[in-house]
């Protein structure tokens, strides 16, 4: 059940390769299967952050297994490596969602 959503002002070649890595990378940080983790991309965004250098945003979602301190380092070093945005022109947000307000499959998981 992670979710991310991955918003950028940059133009993503190939947006199907990295939804995949991206789907990966946050299904090994919170230890839970990749049949569960959902990602969104929205490339070529208006954005502004600081001036209009391209910049992104991610929002992370979990019933549980988020863990900030050690995730934010990959996560930036990820999208630098894949789309050349510098880590300090990304923002993070991760969003721990209680069991009985995340649904799926017609049911909530608390």
């Amino acid at each position: 059940m992670p979710y991310i959503n991955f918003s950028t002002s940059k133009k993503v070649e190939d947006k199907k390769k990295l939804l995949a890595e991206l789907t990966t990378l946050i299904s090994s940080l919170t230890n839970k299967s990749k049949r569960f983790v959902m990602a969104k991309l929205e490339d070529n965004s208006e954005m502004y952050f600081e001036d209009e250098s391209p910049c992104c945003f991610l929002e992370i979602k979990s019933i549980g297994s988020l863990n900030p301190s050690e995730m934010a380092e990959p996560l930036c070093n990820f999208v630098y490596e894949k789309i050349g945005i510098p880590v300090d022109k990304i923002y993070i947000c991760f969003e721990d969602v209680s069991a009985e307000m995340w649904g799926w499959n017609g049911r909530t998981f608390g």
